[in-house]
């Protein structure tokens, strides 16, 4: 069995005059809640053998916050994470199906699109927050039977959905 962790990057403030969209930092609320993530991962024995993180600056930074108090495995940091769609990030992830657990941080719409399409059943609370929208922060824990190799659309469980606020 394999799992994949799919992050949403925690919240960021607005963009300042002049100022790229990959450049937005987190804000006050976003730093403290990737530390909440990181705080949730360890409680719940979530450690990925790699995570895979987009490049935007507000994507490091929730990293950051989480892998000051969870393992977060090797990590890779990846500029397409940024620019890809769904089907993209699935690319991305079958090229990493050698890991037995992979973290994927990346953005919206993406995250959600792959989350719903790749699990096709799961726990029903879980399930219920998930179909409420992927909010920043959201982490999806879905699982494989085999390798990440198998992570199709409609072959993966979906074990959590946890959020910031709950």
């Amino acid at each position: 069995m394999s799992r994949l962790f799919l992050l949403r990057h925690a919240k960021a403030g607005w963009a300042s005059p002049g100022m790229r969209d990959f450049d937005r930092p987190l804000d006050e609320s976003g730093v403290r809640d990737a530390e909440a993530v990181g705080f949730a991962m360890r409680v719940h024995g979530y450690v990925p053998s790699l995570s895979l993180c987009s490049n935007a600056i507000r994507a490091r930074q929730t990293l950051e916050g989480i892998a000051a108090i969870a393992d977060t495995g090797r990590v890779v940091y990846l500029d397409s994470l940024y620019s890809e769609d769904a089907s993209g990030y699935l690319k991305i992830i079958w090229e990493s199906s050698s890991a037995g657990s992979l973290l994927v941080i990346g953005h919206n719409p993406m995250m959600e699109d792959l989350a719903m399409a790749l699990a096709s059943d799961g726990d029903t609370a879980a399930r219920a927050t998930l179909n409420a929208g992927f909010p920043t922060s959201g982490l999806a824990v879905i699982s494989f039977q085999g390798g990440l190799a198998n992570a199709v659309p409609g072959n993966g469980f979906l074990d959590a959905f946890l959020t910031p606020a709950g």
